[in-house]
């Protein structure tokens, strides 16, 4: 963010919990921001998050964000409102969930899960660009930005497995690079990225945390201050780039 966004406007997709509820904190906090729309999927999950609407400037909306008829009724919705987005910053990815494990080979590759991935963590970006590219068009900068993930660098994988969440992911980040092209020509004050959170303490990393040193799990507070200063320092020359927690720009 920058001095550039005064009264400026937010949208956190996948705000119910984690790292998407702890952006939504830290830009209640921030007095350049005077509205915030954030969504959540479910309202039993998504408890801390709808406690936080005594804040006159957050309204949540419901949004299942695999759906871009949904999609494109949230983008009305704050067309009708504000005309306007100065940050769109989209949560939304799973790696586990009931029936739905990280594979560790080959042998447990299942089509149907496959998909799955794809669906959650991969096409709610483009269609999100899509239908917020006439709101993030303004004459002041802009950042559309996207939580990704390092196990998604094809370049830097080294250990296999996670077949599903890696190729998900990279296919997020294509997705992303692509977009900011076209941006970079429609949008050209919009910066279009990815971001790598790092391990944070959260229900996603949970069964994952086992072999994580102390120093290297973060908190959530702790993500969303690394991320959103990251965010502050982007210039129209990191359109289209995918960037670690700490700033440093990881390979595709």
């Amino acid at each position: 963010m920058t001095q550039t966004w005064q009264q400026g406007t937010a949208l956190v997709v996948g705000a119910s919990q984690g790292i998407g509820l702890g952006f939504v904190q830290r830009l209640l906090d921030d007095r350049r921001i005077s509205r915030i729309f954030a969504t959540y999927r479910r309202p039993e999950t998504a408890t801390d998050l709808l406690a936080l609407q005594t804040h006159d400037q957050l309204q949540c909306l419901p949004l299942n964000a695999t759906e871009e008829g949904e999609i494109a009724q949230l983008a009305a919705k704050i067309q009708a409102q504000s005309r306007r987005l100065d940050l769109a910053v989209n949560c939304v990815g799973v790696l586990h969930q009931e029936n739905m494990q990280p594979e560790k080979s080959l042998r447990q590759i299942d089509a149907d899960q496959l998909l799955q991935y794809f669906q959650i963590n991969s096409v709610p970006a483009v269609l999100l660009a899509k239908h917020l590219q006439t709101l993030l068009r303004q004459d002041n900068r802009t950042v559309f930005a996207n939580l990704s993930a390092k196990i998604g660098s094809i370049e830097d994988n080294r250990l296999g497995g996670w077949y599903g969440y890696r190729a998900s992911k990279a296919a997020l980040n294509m997705l992303l690079k692509t977009t900011a092209i076209e941006y970079r020509r429609k949008n050209p004050q919009t910066i279009v990225v990815a971001l790598h959170p790092g391990t944070t303490d959260t229900r996603l990393s949970a069964p994952f945390q086992r072999n994580v040193p102390p120093e290297k799990l973060f908190s959530v507070d702790r993500t969303v201050t690394q991320l959103l200063a990251i965010i502050d320092n982007l210039t129209e020359a990191d359109n289209g780039t995918f960037f670690s927690w700490d700033g440093s720009r990881l390979p595709w």
